[in-house]
């Protein structure tokens, strides 16, 4: 079977004094979020086209049908499939979450407190029946624990309905809400809700309340920011005193607070924007309490009282290349969190004496802890601690603040079986092209020897300040105990190592970040974790802009290339300020169409510009019709130009799911089968496919 062929149409393209080729520019349609909405007014040849592609994927990938079974099972069987949440004590009753071994999605139960009768006020998989996609955005239970406010996506598109439901008989109340954002924040006393409406480019910028049983025609809209870079959500303060309103991009932010009694709902600013400058705001304790990096790179806390908002005093000091994170409440006690050199760790800091200490979880040093409240009221000592790593499920203990006295709670178990002192993590810091030093996170078999026979699987992203997790995943144990070494590399980018990890992979900084990848890759060859023509590097979105650069870098290096949703016709999307996401990145990415220097920086590592006539590794490429973060056409154009230019024998493949979103299809069936097939992918190409 030949691969698939995309006609070619040339459009000279034209900016800041140079010109040049696109041959697939047609692709694109201007009516393009339209196709999100509704997938008929794709142009016919495209769809053809990706129906071939599709079609050609399915047969190359024919020899590995029962090995991707067989990894469908080994996950799945990792998976506790019928599994309960821990409850939260709400006021008057005990919420939780629960799935079934026969269900796709989770079931939400409560019961009342004092009382042995459960009631599933929502089931998933009942209002998933008969739709090829269903994704949830928010869920929310009124304060008087009568009515269920809840938005869906059917589509993948991210354009979600609001329906307003009576629990106690399912009756819907008025009518649904159209192309949402998603978010529900109910009113404090239970007549309203309010929401975030989508505007014409797929942008939350219009705050609206909604009466219960009106018309949404009728909807009263409180704020609306101006700034086309920005979007913006509402949300409660933790005493249960005010609203906030939180505008923001990538870089700045600003917050309005609105006080719960106002039935004008009046919007008031905390600080005016600044460019750069990010900050959040909460109350408690009859302070507003402030997370920024205002005069603090890595951020500090600040609070002033609610009676002088000019007053303000520094809490938590900033700590220069420690990340201060926000704060949760307890009557006595605040918890927090900080991240450094890619390690998170938690403070508890007792209000009365103003004491702080580090709260040690687990002698293993490479994990994520986390710390939930188990109950809405505040006036406790009791809270939920927890940690995972690349080795241990996750566990979740009930932890005294005071006493210390600690209670294993919740463990993840696999029923099929997992040993942690079957697997080592190591935490490296590989020295990059100009001697910085980046973090990486291994994790491989015991029996896996470090002699350049294994295979790698090279995990990055590296954008947008989005740390890389640690945590644990059942599914990649397919691949460890296949004797696959599991890399993680916390590259620039992120926010691992402080705002400066950020800064130094951004804008006119972003190609650390492909260094970083490529110095990770030469550390791990020279060390003997691997050899040439034995490494898979594996990124999705603006990972998938991360690996395929890499691939034009030094594909010599390099078994293969797996790209999620990926990035990569970035210089085209960056100079479009009509799509959903560009000018919300514009302080990430530059501005490529306003300016020449940025425009110059950003075409020269464009992974679909840089594309050349030579020998590329194996790649697998996947995308969503339905995609309203990275639209289908940019890894469609991408694969099209690479089958033209490619001068290997290697396998490229693009599969992409019709009825789909960013986050791939939905349910936790199809989510395994996408693992399993990505994963027999690498298998195959390890030349492991028995």
């Amino acid at each position: 079977m030949k691969p698939p062929y995309l006609r070619r149409q040339e459009e000279v393209k034209t900016a800041h004094g140079y010109s040049w080729s696109d041959y697939y520019s047609w692709v694109h349609q201007s009516n393009c979020l339209e196709i999100l909405r509704d997938k008929n007014k794709l142009n016919p040849e495209v769809r053809k086209y990706l129906e071939e592609e599709n079609a050609y994927t399915e047969k190359i990938m024919y020899d590995t049908k029962d090995l991707q079974k067989k990894l469908f099972n080994e996950i799945e069987g990792r998976i506790k499939l019928d599994d309960e949440s821990l409850k939260f004590k709400d006021k008057n009753y005990e919420y939780w979450s629960k799935t079934t071994k026969e269900g796709n999605y989770s079931k939400l139960l409560r019961r009342k407190i004092g009382d042995d009768k459960i009631e599933v006020y929502w089931d998933g998989d009942l209002e998933a029946k008969g739709k090829k996609f269903f994704s949830t955005g928010d869920i929310e239970v009124s304060n008087n624990d009568k009515m269920l406010a809840y938005s869906i996506d059917v589509k993948g598109s991210e354009y979600y309905t609001i329906y307003v439901r009576n629990i106690s008989d399912g009756k819907i109340i008025g009518e649904p809400i159209l192309e949402t954002s998603g978010g529900i924040t109910w009113s404090y006393d239970d007549k309203s809700f309010f929401y975030s409406r989508l505007d014409k480019l797929h942008r939350p910028r219009q705050i609206f309340q909604h009466v219960i049983g009106s018309s949404p025609k009728e909807d009263k809209l409180i704020f609306e920011e101006p700034d086309e870079r920005f979007t913006c959500h509402i949300g409660l303060s933790s005493d249960e005193k005010y609203y906030f309103i939180s505008s923001s991009e990538h870089t700045t932010s600003e917050v309005y607070f609105i006080d719960r009694y106002d039935d004008n709902l009046k919007v008031n600013l905390f600080l005016k924007r600044e460019e750069g400058v990010q900050y959040s705001i909460n109350s408690w304790a009859g302070y507003f309490w402030m997370n920024t990096n205002k005069d603090a790179e890595d951020f500090k806390v600040s609070r002033c009282p609610h009676e002088n908002l000019d007053d303000w005093e520094d809490f938590i000091k900033a700590k220069p290349g420690t990340l201060v994170g926000g704060l949760t409440f307890l009557k006595n006690w605040i918890v927090r969190s900080e991240i450094s050199n890619a390690l998170s760790k938690i403070y508890v800091r007792n209000l009365e004496t103003n004491i702080e200490e580090e709260l040690i979880i687990t002698e293993e040093k490479v994990i994520s802890p986390g710390i939930s409240l188990l109950q809405k009221d505040k006036n406790t000592e009791w809270i939920r601690i927890g940690y995972e790593s690349p080795k241990t499920p996750s566990r979740i203990f009930e932890y005294n603040i005071k006493s210390k006295e600690k209670k294993l709670v919740k463990e993840q178990i696999v029923p099929s079986g997992h040993n942690r002192n079957d697997y080592i993590v190591e935490r490296k810091n590989v020295l990059g092209h100009d001697g910085y030093l980046i973090p990486v996170t291994i994790t491989r078999h015991k029996k896996t020897k470090l002699d350049g026979s294994a295979n790698v699987i090279q995990y990055g992203y590296g954008s947008y300040g989005m740390s890389s997790p640690i945590g644990f995943s059942s599914s990649r144990l397919s691949l460890i105990n296949r004797d696959f070494i599991w890399v993680t590399c916390h590259i620039r980018g992120g926010l691992e190592k402080g705002m400066n990890h950020w800064k130094q992979g951004k804008m006119l900084n972003k190609k650390n970040t492909f260094l970083d990848f490529i110095s990770c890759t030469k550390y791990l060859i020279n060390n003997n974790y691997s050899s040439e023509k034995k490494i898979i590097i594996y990124g999705g979105s603006a990972g998938g802009l991360l690996v395929a650069n890499v691939a034009n870098q030094i594909p010599e290096l390099l078994l293969g290339a797996i790209m999620a949703v990926p990035f990569v016709d970035n210089l085209t999307t960056n100079m479009d300020h009509s799509l959903p996401l560009t000018q919300g990145e514009l302080r990430e990415f530059a501005d490529a169409k306003n300016n020449k220097k940025h425009f110059e920086y950003i075409k020269s590592y464009a992974p679909y510009d840089n594309l050349e006539k030579k020998d590329y590794p194996n790649i697998l490429i996947t995308t969503s019709l339905s995609d309203s973060r990275v639209l289908f056409d940019e890894p469609t154009k991408y694969c099209a130009k690479l089958r033209y230019l490619k001068t290997d024998n290697n396998i490229l493949l693009l599969k992409c799911e019709m009825d789909a979103g960013h986050s791939g299809k939905s349910g936790r069936t199809s989510a395994i089968e996408e693992v399993a097939f990505d994963y027999a992918y690498a298998l195959k190409i390890s030349k492991k496919l028995s």
